[in-house]
């Protein structure tokens, strides 16, 4: 794809901003358009180093709305599509399903209907690339992993609307002929991380001295991969999958809950000066969440042997760099967690 349009979705948030860096560095011929409605979890100063980059622009506004997406692909005349944007929480998702349900289900949709309606003259040239997660796949038991052929068996309303906007994806593949790739990937880890979620959110209280929250008793597995190595395979997929095709992206990096915690208070206590084992006197067991899956494990051999991705970090090395990034950005987090960072929006780009 040379000279092309493409619009990425939710490209101010963690993985976006990642792949927005990536394209806009790499492909200097690319025009990228990066859409977000920059909720609690999107920050534009995630994108500091590439505003004022020639080959890019950002949007405000929400996937949610039909006629404003429609609007969009008309203005724009899009050649591709890289959707990442999501509700992606799962705790928020059990107190407030409805509304991942409009964000992930309904604004895929939108996003399908206007490059159906646009691209309908010339599919073979145009590609919609659904980024998804592997907790649409259920849980695991002790062994096996997830591979692209396991049946869909979501247990939370995230996973279920996540699972909901796959089976669109796939449909208007199936039905219309929409040029249509899906990835589904396993936790992401790595800089620029909104603290909500464990690693960042263990970092935070850490440095602080506050507790360290830890579901149950710790022994729900994931399969960790670094950001970086997430936004390098969607590179890869995008540009390489054939039409309808799935492919899992996983770090193979299993590890229990509360190992992931005290390897990381591990580390904190070597970057922070202290005794061994006294952050890890912060470690607090909470009562488990409602339909918390065991385990999660991901088979990344069918994009390793047909499109040739491998991850370039073992989880140890990129927690050091991980935990460096965040200590080395305080202000970054400081903004974050006083919520000073939605100013950034309103300094830069409103008056614009």
């Amino acid at each position: 794809m040379s000279d092309k349009k493409i619009l990425i979705t939710g490209g101010a948030g963690f993985i976006g901003s990642h792949v927005v860096r990536l394209f806009v560095n790499k492909y200097p011929n690319y025009s990228i358009v990066n859409l977000d409605k920059l909720t609690y979890a999107g920050n534009l100063a995630n994108l500091k180093d590439i505003e004022n980059k020639p080959n890019y622009k950002f949007i405000k506004g929400d996937i949610v709305d039909a006629s404003f997406i429609s609007g969009l692909f008309v203005e724009h005349k899009f050649d591709a599509v890289i959707h990442l944007a999501a509700e992606s929480h799962v705790d928020r998702s059990i107190s407030n399903p409805l509304e991942f349900v409009m964000t992930n289900v309904i604004g895929t949709v939108n996003l399908l209907n206007a490059a159906k309606q646009e691209w309908k003259d010339d599919f073979s040239s145009k590609r919609f690339y659904h980024v998804s997660t592997d907790e649409v796949y259920g849980a695991l038991g002790e062994t096996g992993m997830f591979t692209e052929e396991t049946k869909y068996d979501p247990h939370s309303p995230y996973s279920a609307s996540k699972a909901s906007s796959d089976h669109f994806v796939r449909a208007y593949h199936d039905t219309y002929g929409l040029d249509a790739v899906i990835s589904n990937c396993s936790n992401n880890y790595g800089s620029h991380h909104f603290p909500e979620k464990l690693i960042p959110l263990a970092i935070h209280n850490i440095k602080n001295n506050k507790p360290v929250p830890v579901y149950g008793k710790g022994e729900n597995v994931r399969d960790w991969l670094y950001v970086e190595d997430h936004a390098t395979a969607i590179d890869i997929v995008f540009h390489k999958a054939k039409a309808g095709d799935t492919y899992n992206i996983g770090g193979h990096n299993e590890w229990k809950n509360i190992d992931v915690i005290r390897l990381l208070c591990s580390i904190m206590d070597k970057k922070l000066g202290r005794a061994e084992g006294e952050s890890a006197k912060l470690i607090t067991f909470v009562k488990d969440r409602a339909g918390h899956d065991l385990r999660y494990a991901i088979d990344s051999s069918k994009l390793q042997k047909e499109l040739g991705w491998t991850p370039s970090l073992q989880f140890e090395e990129g927690l050091e760099k991980t935990v460096g990034w965040y200590l080395s950005n305080e202000e970054w987090l400081r903004e974050v967690t006083s919520g000073d960072y939605k100013k950034y929006y309103e300094d830069q780009y409103a008056k614009r």
